[in-house]
């Protein structure tokens, strides 16, 4: 089998671990889908956006997002993307995550990942090529999970709500207006949003704002720009905030990004 930029095509290659490469321009959106065989995504240019049914996950460089096989997911291009996708059958390992998360990607998995990418896709598994498929499944089972994540409601209205903000995280409406916006009163709204997602509202619009911030940072954005772009008054007040939460500066954690967004891959 030749190499394609089609998921589909991945599916039933008889292999425990299919590596596919492609290319995505800025702002494109890959609509709902799943896919049998469960998904390792990570960009090693750029930054994106995979929404679930359960929660939306922000993948940064250096970071991949791990979607278990038969989970509906679309996905929201920040900027130029190189995607490297894994496709992993269900019976690769035991071990494999359950659920939806964002894993830390080390320098060795990214190396492995990138030679993944080169290797025929029906690779000879008792050699070398499936040597490093395997070294990348452990590399997979062994890998610290991040916070980079917000919940999503299971309600029709609310979920057209998030999804809106996710897509434009810096909008400064009202709660009163995203209730109007969703068919509810106020009060319906603050208290079936918490009820759904466990947050209120406020909090996960902040935490959407600054999981945006984290993409657009990754992108070589400057603290300020990323500032108000997400909707923060200044760039001060969005320093105060990710502080708060990541217990960095955005400088610092910026300056962790700068070696991905130079490098080659």
């Amino acid at each position: 089998m030749g190499r394609s930029t089609k998921g589909a095509d991945y599916q039933d290659v008889p292999r425990p671990v299919a590596a596919l490469a492609d290319e995505y321009p800025p702002g494109y959106h890959d609509p709902r889908h799943s896919h049998r065989r469960a998904q390792l995504i990570y960009a090693s240019v750029g930054a994106m956006l995979v929404i679930t049914d359960q929660a939306s996950f922000v993948c940064p460089p250096q970071r991949a997002v791990w979607v278990p096989g038969g989970v509906v997911h679309e996905a929201y291009m920040r900027g130029h993307v190189s995607c490297r996708t894994l496709y992993v059958t269900g019976d690769a390992r035991r071990d494999l995550p359950k659920a939806c998360r964002v894993i830390e990607v080390s320098d060795l998995l990214r190396e492995l990942i990138i030679e993944a990418c080169r290797m025929p896709v029906e690779y000879d598994v008792d050699g070398r090529d499936g040597r490093i498929m395997s070294l990348i499944l452990d590399e997979i089972t062994s890998t610290h999970a991040t916070p980079l994540q917000v919940p999503m409601p299971r309600g029709e209205r609310l979920v057209r709500i998030c999804t809106a903000i996710l897509r434009d995280p810096a909008q400064n409406d009202h709660i009163d207006e995203w209730a109007h916006a969703a068919g509810m009163g106020r009060r319906t709204f603050t208290r079936l949003f918490r009820k759904e997602t466990g947050v209120s509202f406020a909090a996960w619009r902040q935490n959407v704002r600054l999981m945006e911030a984290l993409s657009r940072l990754a992108l070589g954005q400057s603290v300020t720009a990323v500032a108000l772009d997400v909707g923060y008054s200044s760039s001060s007040a969005f320093t105060a905030m990710f502080r708060r939460t990541f217990g960095v500066a955005p400088t610092r954690y910026l300056s962790t990004l700068k070696p991905t967004l130079v490098g080659t891959a």
